[in-house]
């Protein structure tokens, strides 16, 4: 029982942030032959570096050679604004560099980067405990234990049960972009190596639960449905404490180094708080943040602390839900502030990012923020990526004649008499002087999006629990030294923000909750919508997509193969799972529906062509 226990040490490398703007970032390949331009080289003992806070710059290089630190060219203080509601897709203004810069962020964005991680694992011994290959009975028995109990035996197995997405072989991650050199055809992305001095250390970065295959296409940014990384760390968290270092040793003929890494990860975990999402591709990562912090001091560092960690402080999210889906990154080319809830009103997200994660990773703030001191320019290609994505197009998967343009153009009088004032504007082609010489891909191109100067939270009466978790532990982010030096202010919000909707076709299922399967529920009033449904891959879209609704098959039309996972089922009665939310506006006064079901169906023809 012992040595199948040693399976779970994998389970300690997952993490995920949950805002469009929150990637991960390597400077490894995902063979481990990349370069080491974020590369700290830091020994991640928890005994800091002493190097001086981040500075006002960064310290970051100069993207495009014009003598101007580009790390000041953004506004990211409380009081700025998006001038004239535009998209800042090229973030710091790099112009023909951009393509070139956002390829290098697309990278970060692949495998973590910090090298300094609380959570790192020998690459080598764990890839030879899960070798799909070995021929040794004693390995393939312990496999066969390990499939039987978690579903999975091996790295590949591993990869995916977590739901990691197999890079289809485009040469783009979005136009005009490249993927690294070191990404090939069936990758597993949002897996790799982070090189340490103890050598190169097994992590999942941020593609785990921000990049996806939807209908055999990778799509850079997209909520991934399927991933489970939140899931691995609570797995993780219940059994490793009994996985000892001799049996490590014995399982996996780990070397010094890798059993010092092995040991580090172990002491490190111990400041770890971690709850089950309650669902299949839902994020925990608040809660993380959040019992994390009840394990470690109230200083200006969050320093360890061991007799929390064995009582930590109560927190309001150990029993509370505060579940959210993963966010798109091409989205925050439009905001001012961060997250679902906008609870982020100042501060690079990137930043942020960083700090969450590694606190739910067990890092050691020190550390962390000599790391990001030493590693600007990897948080500005980072920054610049994430701003850059874009959000897929329906003709790109389904073709013109999928499309009716008549009924779009009546959706889009309904959309900017019902939805702009929240959700934006969004001038089409066919508005255009020339628009009877353009063909039906030219009449649905998006020519120009028009958001808001600051970024709007609204309550529409969607689930409430998540500011009851923010308001927990927002305070305390708010007083650690490194959010100070970031910029970085957490003010609870009532409600969420309601999101520009580019791609919103393919960001099903709907709500922060991910608790409404479809456009026709989302525009249904909430008692009327759909209660229990099944969360399923994008594969096949005569089975796995309702193309007329835009989301998943309900009711008889759901896959039999879907109801196999039980941990697939959204049902909506669940705690944190409300499907509530936007009836205000879905109904009259008399409270009659204010769409006819004809109207319903023009809204979502236009809805597709954004």
């Amino acid at each position: 029982m012992r040595n199948l226990g040693l399976v779970w040490c994998l389970v300690l490398v997952a993490g995920c942030a949950e805002d469009a703007a929150a990637p991960k970032a390597v400077d490894a390949g995902a063979d481990g032959s990349g370069g080491g331009a974020g590369s700290g080289g830091g020994s991640g003992d928890g005994s800091g570096s002493g190097e001086a806070p981040i500075p006002p710059c960064g310290g970051g290089y100069d993207l495009n050679d014009d003598g101007v630190c580009d790390h000041d060219v953004a506004d990211w203080s409380r009081g700025a604004r998006v001038v004239g509601g535009l998209p800042r897709t090229d973030i710091y203004e790099l112009g023909s560099a951009l393509p070139e810069v956002a390829s290098n962020g697309v990278g970060h964005a692949l495998i973590w980067p910090v090298d300094v991680s609380g959570v790192l694992l020998p690459w080598g011994a764990l890839t030879r405990m899960l070798d799909p290959d070995t021929t040794d009975p004693g390995l393939r028995a312990l496999q066969n234990g390990a499939r039987g109990l978690l579903g999975f035996g091996t790295t590949t197995e591993m990869y995916g049960w977590l739901g990691l997405t197999q890079l289809d072989g485009s040469s783009e991650a979005m136009p005009g972009v490249a993927w690294p050199a070191y990404a090939q055809q069936g990758d597993f992305l949002g897996v790799g190596q982070v090189p340490t001095a103890q050598g190169p250390a097994l992590t999942f970065s941020c593609a785990t639960c921000h990049t996806a295959d939807l209908f055999g296409k990778t799509v850079f940014g997209l909520s991934n449905r399927r991933a489970r990384a939140n899931e691995f760390f609570h797995v993780a968290k219940r059994f490793f404490p009994s996985l000892t270092t001799t049996a490590f040793r014995s399982a996996t003929d780990a070397t010094e180094d890798e059993l010092a890494l092995f040991d580090r990860t172990k002491l490190n975990l111990g400041s770890v708080g971690t709850k089950e999402p309650q669902v299949l591709g839902l994020d925990t990562s608040l809660a993380q943040v959040s019992l994390s912090l009840a394990r470690r001091a109230e200083d200006g560092y969050s320093t360890k602390d061991r007799a929390l960690e064995r009582t930590p402080r109560v927190a309001v999210l150990a029993t509370e839900v505060a579940d959210s889906k993963p966010a798109v990154f091409w989205n925050a080319k439009y905001k001012n502030r961060w997250l679902s809830d906008g609870s982020i009103v100042s501060g690079n997200p990137i930043y942020t990012n960083f700090l969450w994660n590694e606190i739910g990773r067990g890092t050691d703030l020190h550390e962390l923020e000599a790391w990001l001191a030493r590693n600007q320019k990897v948080v500005d290609e980072l920054t610049v990526a994430v701003f850059a994505s874009q959000a897929p197009k329906w003709v790109d998967w389904f073709g013109e004649s999928s499309l009716d343009v008549v009924a779009a153009e009546r959706g889009q009088l309904l959309f900017d008499a019902n939805c702009a004032r929240c959700h934006g504007s969004y001038e089409k082609g066919w508005q255009a002087a020339d628009a009877a010489s353009m063909t039906v891909t030219e009449l649905v191109r998006t020519t120009r999006v028009t958001y808001f100067e600051e970024t709007p939270v609204h309550d529409v009466g969607s689930d409430p629990l998540r500011a009851r978790g923010m308001a927990d532990f927002a305070e305390r982010l708010n007083g650690l030294e490194i959010s100070k030096a970031m910029g970085t202010v957490v003010e609870v919000q009532a409600g969420y923000v309601p999101p520009p909707l580019e791609g919103i076709w393919a960001r099903y299922p709907y709500l922060h909750n991910g608790s409404v399967p479809t456009l026709c529920d989302m525009l249904t009033p909430s008692a009327r919508r759909t209660a229990v449904f099944w969360n399923g891959p994008a594969s096949d879209p005569a089975t796995d997509f309702d193309a007329a609704c835009v989301g998943y098959p309900i009711g008889d039309a759901i896959p039999a193969a879907w109801k196999e996972e039980p941990r697939a089922e959204y049902d909506t009665a669940r705690s944190g799972m409300s499907n509530m939310g936007h009836d205000s506006w879905l109904t009259k006064p008399d409270g009659s529906d204010l769409l006819t079901d004809a109207e319903r169906l023009d809204l979502i023809a236009y809805l597709k062509t954004l």
